[in-house]
């Protein structure tokens, strides 16, 4: 199938006090984080994208603004706005801090066994992870049926949503997705097959990705690691007289 490019949003300053914003309105980029999605777009310029699908919230809205601001030049793909990608459902916990909540009993349970939380008022950590590897699957479906096997496309989404999208392309247990890192406006890349997932880059904030504009990256695993992605295009030395 097709291949995604999953992008957490720039930083907020929820993010900076340890406040958990979850669904919470008029959460923005700070200046900080908006640096990070203008040099995220920067590096999704050279990538021929057929689509950006993002969570409704403020913060990912302007990291997917940042992204489609790259192609200006009338190849600009469409933004499709899509709830399922949107942050956990915090419940009680939302604008708590996480100094506080780390206090809380639920919170061990949080770090080691989300597979059995559910946030007080909010949503079961397993229903965030099905509700978004299924909107993952379904966009992908749709992109390569209009665009064929070589499309690339963006979801711009959170932390954790996105963490829980890795682990089930990885085969990891929701259990075990703490251990995976999603830093602010950073990039992971996974190709979908008609088999297993080929998770091909996890958590990147730079590097070039024009190897993704030449072909579109192998699904099937490689026996012996493969040769991997092809060296960047350089343009031709300038003569000079």
């Amino acid at each position: 199938m097709a291949t995604v490019i999953l992008v957490r949003h720039g930083r907020t300053a929820a993010n900076v006090a340890g406040v958990l914003a979850g669904r919470s309105p008029g959460v923005d980029l700070d200046e900080v984080g908006r640096s990070q999605a203008e040099r995220t777009g920067e590096r999704l310029a050279v990538v021929p994208l057929v689509g950006v699908v993002s969570s409704p919230l403020e913060r990912c809205r302007e990291t997917s603004a940042f992204i489609l601001n790259r192609h200006r030049d009338g190849n600009a793909p469409p933004l499709l706005i899509e709830h399922d990608l949107t942050e956990a459902d915090y419940g009680d916990w939302q604008g708590r801090t996480l100094a506080e909540l780390a206090k809380e009993p639920l919170w061990t349970a949080v770090q080691h066994r989300p597979s059995t939380v559910t946030f007080p008022g909010g949503e079961p950590m397993a229903g965030m992870q099905s509700r978004a590897v299924a909107a993952i699957a379904r966009h992908d479906a749709a992109f390569e049926a209009e665009h064929g096997k070589g499309a690339v496309w963006v979801a711009v989404s959170h932390g954790d949503v996105i963490k829980s999208i890795l682990a089930d392309a990885l085969g990891t247990p929701l259990d075990r997705f703490q251990r995976i890192s999603v830093g602010p406006a950073s990039v992971s890349i996974v190709r979908f097959g008609e088999g297993d997932p080929v998770v091909h880059s996890t958590n990147t904030d730079s590097g070039d990705l024009s190897w993704l504009r030449a072909t579109a990256p192998d699904a099937v695993a490689q026996l012996g690691g493969g040769a991997g992605t092809p060296e960047p295009t350089q343009p031709a030395p300038v003569e000079r007289s």
